[in-house]
């Protein structure tokens, strides 16, 4: 790991992966946007995401996929990696798992925009598809947040 990302406190990357067996948003890291006199997106897919159905016990299956307009901060991949692992053994519907997702991002980061989409696999025959997003609040980010909610589908 090079001396500048030593510098910004990462301690995942590069070492040996320990992984949490329940919720953890403890070990979400983040560094700085060098790039922050502009705006662009970012990426991230998670296609093999697994939580627990909280009132049967079994397994849910997912793609998660995370957008978002860095401000200063923005999140460590391998940190992200093993957020998302962590809801492994944790119970929760669909939707709060999505909109928990968000919410830990914006609070770690504080990003202009995000996004988060969980494409969950069929279960008694119907998928579910929640979709949760924030703009910051008073920019143009806020009126991006609204128009994109508006056309989602």
């Amino acid at each position: 790991m090079s001396e500048d990302r030593k510098a910004e406190g990462l301690h995942a990357l590069g070492k040996k992966t320990q992984y949490k067996m329940d919720y953890a948003p403890e070990v979400l890291e983040t560094f700085v946007n060098k790039h922050q006199d502009n705006d662009y997106w970012v990426r991230f897919n998670c296609p093999e995401f697994t939580s627990l159905c909280p009132i049967t016990g079994q397994p849910d299956f997912a793609e998660i996929r995370i957008s978002y307009i860095p401000d200063v901060r923005m999140v460590e991949s391998k940190s992200l990696k093993l957020y998302l692992f962590s809801f492994r053994n944790h119970g929760d519907f669909h939707e709060d798992c999505v909109n928990i997702i968000m919410k830990d991002l914006v609070k770690l980061m504080d990003p202009k925009y995000i996004e988060v989409t969980g494409l969950f696999t069929p279960r008694g025959g119907i998928s579910i598809y929640p979709f949760a997003n924030y703009g910051r609040p008073g920019t143009k980010y806020e009126q991006l947040a609204e128009r994109r909610f508006e056309t989602h589908e």
